[in-house]
């Protein structure tokens, strides 16, 4: 990053122009400290794409410098990536009991656990990695254990404050530090990170607790089964879940594999109190009266093989919805997920099960986990920093919360916009933006992790848009004839049945070409190919203005 021996340096990876993939970088001189390590889920436009992790170029260019990975919770844009990054990268963690224990169920699925070097740190810890001091402060969100972070250094305090609201009643009575995070802004804070998502959202972001209200409110109303889905992740939901259960007297079955990871962490290291006998396995959910069962499982945003989604097309092997089920979303559909979700919903209501789904604020059965612009201006207030970055959000919400902090007296001049890669130096308590460092997304395809490119994404476009046609020719190795075919196989470009005439003309143009081809001496496969590439490609435009991806096969016996 910075050529000067004592500049203070800060880049995003990930995490800026966009939600997911978290990944902070902060640099005084030789020292490096790394703040979160996330995922993301790919769009329709990333075909056969399982997730993307932050391009680490950087980092691995300095891997010598890294002193730490610190996290500041353990939802998934901010520990998904830590798997992938661990095989090039093998820096020591740092994170509270419950962060920890979600990052080990990922390590042990990548049989990494054992390599790994893992902390735990408390909001009480404090630190020292070379040039930095480092301290934390309580914080809340939609999963317990959450810090936010002082990082000191000889320019000044850098502050990150993790994903936060301020929930002044909640359900697990962990308070924000509001006091430690004052006392921070009284030392003076010169650069705060403070993150975006709600910057447009008016007033105060409710608390959990009025969630559970809801919750207890529908339990009560509820005559048969209740299905309720939500975020694995976040804990307090399920304990107030466990609660009303717990209070109509019915058992709790878990569906969905990562709902059962985070239910065993968090009840392992005691952040789900969970009543002896209660939970039951699936399969022995039919033993009992419908009215005494609650099937607790993932796949609130619609995901196709969740197991909401199985229950809602009768698909799933253990257990059906019933005429007369309850079934509550007790979540926000994500921006992009409404399409899936509103079909999950239409297919349950066809079964008869009653429905309760839609925005938070309309049911009470989900509020968010960020803070909302009155928050934001209160975490500004109580840093008052010098320097200001808005993180963790599309470029509207950074933009959104460059004015709540113009609104609460940070200096426009001072407010930094920036995107993954720009670098902010600050040198003798000046800050400026004028270079760049590489950054990227990083694609993750099966066990390939960056080995799917533009050209390889190109190519899964084109099969799905126009199909793939397969032209395949034995040749004679003595004197180069064709011996058979050409035989043409289609796959998602036409159906053969329908379509024999259309492809008997494409194997005769394809023979036509090659025999014209080695009538002039030319024995050259790769011009082979790309003749009877062209030759039936422009055939199928004229006749079907389709484009399939053409693969010529030649076999020499």
């Amino acid at each position: 990053m910075s050529s000067e021996e004592n500049a203070l340096s800060v880049v995003a990876l990930g995490g800026v122009n966009e939600i997911g993939k978290n990944m902070y970088v902060i640099r005084y001189a030789n020292d490096i400290l790394v703040i979160d390590c996330g995922s993301k889920f790919p769009d329709e436009s990333l075909l056969g794409i399982d997730v993307i992790v932050p391009d680490i170029t950087y980092l691995l260019e300095n891997k010598d410098k890294i002193r730490a990975l610190i996290v500041t919770h353990g939802h998934e844009d901010h520990i998904g990536g830590i798997p992938y990054v661990l095989k090039q990268l093998n820096m020591p963690i740092y994170a509270t009991r419950l962060t920890l224990g979600l990052i080990e169920v990922k390590l042990r699925e990548h049989g990494l656990l054992g390599s790994s070097r893992l902390k735990t740190i408390t909001a009480d810890s404090a630190l020292r990695f070379g040039s930095f001091k480092v301290s934390f402060f309580s914080t809340n969100h939609s999963i317990p254990d959450c810090l936010g972070i002082a990082l000191n250094t000889p320019e000044g305090t850098v502050v990150h404050t993790g994903d936060f609201k301020f929930d002044l009643t909640p359900v697990n009575n962990h308070y924000p530090d509001i006091h430690k995070m004052a006392a921070l802004g009284r030392k003076g804070v010169l650069l705060l990170l403070s993150e975006s998502t709600n910057a447009e959202r008016p007033g105060f972001t409710p608390s959990e607790r009025v969630v559970g209200e809801h919750i207890e409110e529908a339990f009560s109303k509820a005559e048969q089964k209740i299905f309720i889905s939500t975020f694995a992740s976040n804990v307090h939901r399920l304990q107030q879940i466990v609660d009303a259960s717990l209070r109509f007297g019915r058992k709790l079955a878990l569906l969905g594999r990562s709902m059962v990871n985070v239910v065993d962490v968090a009840v392992e290291l005691g952040y789900l109190r969970l009543p002896e006998g209660m939970l039951i396995e699936p399969t022995d959910v039919n033993r009992y009266s419908p009215n005494e069962v609650v099937v607790l499982c993932t796949g609130s945003q619609g995901e196709p093989m969740a197991a909401l989604s199985r229950l809602a097309s009768s698909n799933h092997r253990q257990l059906e919805v019933h005429r007369g089920d309850t079934v509550i979303l007790a979540a926000t559909p994500i921006p992009g997920n409404e399409r899936n979700v509103a079909r999950i919903v239409d297919n349950l209501y066809e079964i008869g099960a009653k429905v309760i789904y839609g925005s938070g604020s309309v049911t009470g059965m989900h509020v968010s986990g960020h803070a909302s612009q009155e928050e934001l201006k209160l975490m500004l207030t109580l840093m008052k920093p010098k320097y200001f970055i808005p993180i963790h959000g599309e470029y509207r919400m950074l933009y959104q919360h460059r004015i709540l902090a113009e609104s609460v007296g940070v200096e426009e001049d001072n407010i930094f916009i920036v995107k993954n890669g720009d670098v902010v130096d600050i040198e003798q308590g000046v800050a400026s933006q004028r270079r760049k460092i590489t950054t990227g997304n990083t694609l993750v395809d099966g066990l390939g992790i960056g080995d799917v490119g533009h050209v390889v994404l190109r190519d899964r476009k084109h099969m799905s848009e126009d199909g793939v046609l397969i032209i395949v020719i034995t040749l004679s190795r003595a004197d180069s004839k064709i011996l058979s075919g050409p035989d043409t196989i289609s796959r998602g470009f036409v159906y053969v049945r329908e379509s024999e005439g259309l492809l008997e003309q494409v194997n005769r143009i394809a023979a036509s070409s090659l025999d014209k081809l080695l009538e002039e001496k030319v024995n050259q496969w790769s011009t082979y190919k790309m003749t009877i590439k062209d030759e039936v490609g422009k055939f199928l435009w004229n006749q079907t203005k389709r484009r399939p991806m053409i693969l010529p096969i030649l076999i020499q016996v």
